[in-house]
Order: C-alpha cells, then structure tokens, then sequence
C-alpha cells in the first residue's frame, strides 16, 4: 500500500452553535497493514446523518462524542482489498462503521455483508440501512398507524421521512409530509405518493398543515422540532402517539439553550389531558427486528411501494461542507460521500 495514502477527516475543535469548516481537519497518513484476523478496507462510500451533530458535542448523550484529533464517525460501504480474517475476502463489500476516512482496518465484528446484485449498495446506507430501519421502527413500533389515521412526519423528502410516510401509506394510513420548499414538496406528494406536503417555509404552513389534517393528527413522526412542532402540536388528537426520532431545529443551539419555560405547563397539561404517547427511541433498541426490515423493505422497493432519493457528493474532502448544508436544510434525498471511483 506505499503508493496510497489514507485521507481522513479529523474533529478540530467543538462547534459552537452551528459547525464552520475551521471545527474539521483533513489529515493523510499511511495505509496500514492488516494483522492477523484483520482485513482492510477500502471505503467506498460515507453516510451523511444529522445524529452527528451530536457526537461533536461534548454533552451527555447516548453515544459517547467524537474526541478532538479522532476521526469523525459515520456509516460506511467499503470494499475488502486485503484480507486476513477467515470470514472475508478480497472484493467483498461490507457495510461498515469506519468514519470519514478512505481506508480503514478491521477486525470483522459489526460487518455486514452486502449484495451488489441484490440492491444498489448505497442503499445500505439510506432506505437499506439505518435511515430505512429508524423509520421502520420508530413508526411501527411507537406510531403504531392505523387503517384510515393521518400520520405527519416532519423532513419528509430526507432519508428517515421519506420512508415514514411511505411505510404509513403501506399500512393504510394517510401521510401528510412536511419539507422545505416546492421542490420537496412536490417530491414527496408526486414521487412518494403522500397524499399531502406542506411547505413549513410558507407564511401560512400552520394554517395549510390544519387543513391538511381535517380529521387531526394521529401520529407525528418528529424529525424537527421548532415551529414545525408548534404548528403540529395543537392538531394532535386524543391517544396521538409522538415517536420522537430528532431535533435538527436544535442540534446547533448553544449550550444551556433553552425555550420559555412557561411553554412547559401547556405542554404537559396536553399531555395528560390527551393521554398523548411521546417516546424518544435509538433504532438499535429495535435490533432483533432488522431481519424483518431487510425482508419486507426489499420487497415494498422491489414492488415499488418503498422509493428513494440519494443526494450523492464526490470527494471526503467535500464532507464537511456538505454535513453543514445538511444541517442547514440544503441536501435532496439520503446525502452520501462517493469517496472512492475504484469500483
């Protein structure tokens, strides 16, 4: 491996407030060398997440944050180009947990084997993958839709919204989906088949999102936070469940921030008196159902009841600009780092 170099990308420094290009540091070393029971990847392509906001945070969390000088953690789709584990050989392609890097040793454990014959393996990283398996989870397991319910999911048009909506469409409920701009919209009503988008940019979104849901809201699926929950919160009905799958209206609050503590009695007097359900979860709590996921997500895509959109970005380099536009709104689809040409 001495004509290769290892490019990664390294945490600087803690954001504060929303991260600038100055929180990343592009750092080369050597390809290492598998040892015995190892083999070596290379990475093929990254995952984008809006949950790593978080692990550049310092804060108290459920995962541990990304220490300063440490590579930047993220989902990966890689190619074994050297291999000294018994399970694995040379040309496999594996679903990894390698970061922003484009190689990366392993010792095997947390591999997933992929079929490129069977699905593009980028979708390993959205619809296939955690993206997918958080919609699925999250929707079914707290949302719990039934035949002839309105479920609202905010980010609608993004990698974990997308498939809420569709999969509640699936199960007989109405989708009403939320995202920014006509674009997104139209994506989500015309290609994903909602049978409602509002836009939450829109001088009247709380007013259009009322009329959308005549009948209330039985499930919200939150992604957001901010003025998209205080436009849903009023709609939600009697025993409305909230599965509570993130904030990015958040994620670069500074620390201590925090809104009127005066809205908190309002909140949860309705919740009490509404019996709501608003329950915060990790896709990983749902592991043991992952093998059900890959069945029924494969064959609702293979039907084509379970679309996708990718937004794909060349070059590690790019990573940090293109996780800040994420945070920002400005990715179509599941964002993805096309690292590697060699494929």
């Amino acid at each position: 491996m001495a004509d290769r170099t290892n490019q990664r990308i390294l945490l600087a420094s803690r954001p504060d407030g929303e991260p600038q290009a100055r929180n990343f540091e592009v750092r080369t070393a050597s390809v290492p060398e598998p040892g015995d029971g190892q083999l070596l990847l290379q990475i093929l392509y990254l995952s984008l997440d809006p949950y790593m906001r978080g692990r550049m945070s310092a804060a108290k969390s459920y995962a541990a944050p990304v220490g300063i000088g440490e590579v930047m953690e993220g989902g990966t789709v890689a190619r074994v180009i050297a291999s000294r584990h018994p399970d694995y050989t040379e040309g496999d392609i594996v679903l990894s947990h390698s970061g922003w890097q484009s190689f990366a040793l392993s010792d095997g454990v947390g591999l997933r084997k992929l079929d490129p014959k069977a699905a593009p393996i980028t979708t390993a990283l959205g619809v296939l993958g955690m993206p997918g398996f958080t919609a699925y989870a999250g929707l079914l397991n707290i949302g719990r839709p039934q035949i002839g319910e309105t479920v609202v999911v905010a980010a609608a048009s993004g990698a974990v919204g997308s498939a809420v909506g569709q999969i509640a469409r699936i199960k007989g409920a109405r989708a009403v989906g939320i995202a920014g701009g006509p674009e997104k919209c139209a994506f989500v009503r015309d290609e994903l088949g909602f049978d409602a988008a509002i836009d939450h940019r829109a001088p009247d979104f709380a007013e259009q999102l009322a009329a959308a849901c005549p009948n209330g809201i039985d499930v919200y699926f939150e992604n957001v936070g901010g003025a998209v929950w205080d436009a849903v919160f009023p709609l939600l009905n009697p025993f409305a469940r909230v599965p509570v799958c993130g904030l990015i209206a958040h994620y670069n609050d500074r620390p201590g921030a925090a809104g009127p503590r005066d809205r908190l009695p309002t909140l949860m007097r309705d919740v009490l008196s509404k019996s709501l359900t608003i329950r915060g979860f990790i896709q990983r709590e749902f592991a043991d159902q992952r093998p059900d996921f890959y069945r029924q997500a494969a064959q609702w895509i293979a039907d084509g009841r379970l679309r996708y959109r990718e937004d794909v970005v060349d070059g590690l380099e790019n990573a940090p600009s293109a996780f800040i536009d994420l945070l920002r709104g400005r990715n179509f689809g599941k964002l993805i780092v096309r690292i590697s040409a060699d494929q």
